[in-house]
């Protein structure tokens, strides 16, 4: 395996529980507090809290604008992240060559709360009352799709489903669209909007939600010792691509560059991950080895992070091993949730913004990393710190892998 050309990262959106903007977000973050809170929507059930992002649907409408009436809100939420990464990226699309724009949309599930109310409606009123949008509302492709008509965008559009690896695996495919020069911009990350009775209630029946309902702000701790699981949660992240010479030329200079990608198969379980990690550090290898990285290279680990026993358990291992030399850890779902398809854009670009502001912000709700885990876990407080190379980790359902190398300019 060669080193590949890397591409430039030239504009990010996020829309999160942390805030609308990549500025709020950050901040988030960087605060270190979780954004858990009871969820009107989930009262009554054994887990009744989320992460939401702090938009009432009206809002989120009114911000939209007047296709927002068709859209399910995963739609809505890919729609405005898109719109400041492509602002941000100085792209006016009244100006490019919209067929050679790729839109590339992770998304794990949909809109799974619009399919309980058709559901409730088809079987409390009859079919003449199930929406003529009930399809276009709930199905995953059409937060990609709704972001292609929106930025006039008519290259390939692609909505990977990799559980929560999506919006890595989105950003992984982005980087060989440009590489086969089968794009000359490339829109992409994920986005989820997933939190519905019906999906907490399954998480939780598989164990995989925290059940601290009397402090939810403090339920999602990745890597303490008494992690009992992840807290659901929604948003978007969307980051530009572009090749570095066609950035230089527009005289963008890039936020960091996407170095290297590696995605592997554990092929183990459905849910769990595999016991000895060799798939995921694979994944690891395989991105710092088309970086042109050797581990002792990478600075910084935005971790996976899940706050559940296995996954971290696996994780803290598989960074151990692989990267000995103990570079500073963080983990965004302590103060975010889980974000499952949307989860791997987020932290690839809280990733990118570490690489330019020198601050690694603090894993929420942890002291110190569990006993047996060597890890250089982020604590407390933002840490100053010179990062050049930084790996983004995500794993998914499934076994996927996905391992993100993000550099400075």
């Amino acid at each position: 395996m060669t080193p590949r050309s890397p591409v430039a990262i030239t504009g990010l959106g996020l829309i999160t529980p942390g805030g609308e903007g990549a500025r709020a977000t950050w901040d988030a973050v960087c605060a270190g507090t979780g954004t858990a809170a009871p969820d009107p929507a989930l009262t009554g059930l054994p887990v009744d809290f989320s992460c939401r992002v702090p938009l009432a649907e009206e809002e989120l409408d009114r911000r939209v604008g007047r296709r927002a009436w068709r859209m399910g809100r995963s739609a809505k939420l890919a729609v405005l992240a898109a719109r400041e990464a492509v602002r941000d990226a100085g792209h006016r699309t009244a100006d490019w060559d919209g067929a050679r724009v790729a839109t590339i949309l992770g998304c794990g599930m949909g809109c799974v709360d619009r399919w309980e109310e058709q559901g409730r409606r088809l079987e409390e009123r009859g079919p003449d009352f199930v929406s003529p949008l009930a399809i276009p509302l709930v199905l995953p492709n059409l937060g990609a799709g709704e972001v292609s008509i929106d930025l006039g965008a008519r290259g390939i559009s692609l909505a990977p489903a990799t559980a929560c690896a999506s919006g890595a695996t989105a950003l992984a495919l982005a980087r060989d669209l440009l590489a086969a020069d089968l794009c000359d911009v490339a829109v992409a990350g994920g986005v989820e909007a997933g939190v519905s009775r019906l999906s907490a209630t399954g998480f939780w029946r598989m164990g995989a939600l925290s059940e601290r309902r009397t402090a939810p702000a403090g339920a999602s701790r990745p890597f303490a010792a008494d992690r009992d699981g992840f807290v659901v949660a929604e948003g978007a992240g969307v980051l530009v691509l572009e090749r570095a010479a066609d950035a230089a030329a527009r005289g963008k200079p890039p936020r960091a560059l996407l170095a290297g990608c590696g995605s592997t198969s554990d092929a183990h379980h459905p849910t769990a991950p595999s016991p000895d990690g060799r798939g995921a550090e694979a994944a690891l290898r395989i991105a710092l080895t088309e970086a042109a990285l050797d581990p002792g290279d990478v600075d910084h680990v935005n971790a996976h992070g899940t706050s559940t026993p296995l996954n971290d358990a696996a994780e803290a291992d598989l960074i151990s091993r692989a990267l000995p030399h103990r570079p500073s850890v963080t983990a965004a779902k302590g103060v975010l949730g889980h974000g499952l398809g949307a989860a791997g854009a987020i932290e690839a670009a809280l990733t990118v913004l570490t690489l330019q502001h020198r601050r690694v912000p603090p894993i929420a709700n942890l002291e110190a990393p569990a006993p047996g885990f060597d890890l250089d876990c982020v604590v407390k407080e933002p840490r100053r710190q010179e990062v050049r190379a930084a790996v983004s980790h995500s794993f998914g359902f499934g076994g996927h892998n996905v391992v993100l190398a993000l550099t400075r300019p």
